[in-house]
């Protein structure tokens, strides 16, 4: 039996290219999950200067933005964040639902890890807490796990 896993902390990925979608609607709490990917980041060693960031207006267009970097043949993973806030109107379920199956279905598509840190809570509060400078920043852990996944991919895909 073959196990595949990986510490991306300790791999190494200087090299590494990234791609990273962000919405801009509700920016103030994206900016902390994109703070928060760029610690994830250079805990596991990828250099800035291999990293992209692409603005778009809201969470609805990060899929678009995603395909668009996946199939463009310069990065190894992506990183997309945003957070969609429970409101008075269904945009909530008009606006998460689409994004998340666009994501998944760029992933799937393209055979690209995608880390997802597309928010959806109740409330600000809540995006707050899972946006924080502490543990538990979803950007954080998003460009952790798409590095692990792209070094699981890596592992299966090699020739025996």
């Amino acid at each position: 039996m073959t196990t595949f896993s990986f510490d991306a902390t300790k791999t190494d990925n200087s090299a590494m290219r990234v791609g990273i979608v962000c919405s801009r609607f509700n920016e103030f709490i994206v900016q902390a999950l994109l703070d928060g990917a760029h610690r994830g980041l250079t805990k596991c060693g990828v250099d800035t200067k291999n990293v992209d960031v692409a603005w778009v207006p809201g969470a609805y267009e990060i899929p678009l933005a995603a395909r668009t970097m996946a199939t463009s043949g310069r990065y190894e993973i992506l990183i997309t964040l945003g957070a969609v806030i429970r409101g008075d109107t269904a945009h909530f379920e008009y606006v998460a639902g689409p994004c998340a199956d666009g994501v998944a279905r760029v992933q799937q598509d393209t055979g690209l890890p995608i880390g997802f840190a597309v928010l959806t809570t109740e409330n600000i509060a809540q995006a707050t807490e899972r946006s924080g400078p502490g543990a538990g920043n979803k950007g954080e852990e998003a460009a952790i796990g798409a590095i692990e996944t792209w070094h699981v991919l890596q592992a299966i895909r090699a020739p025996k």
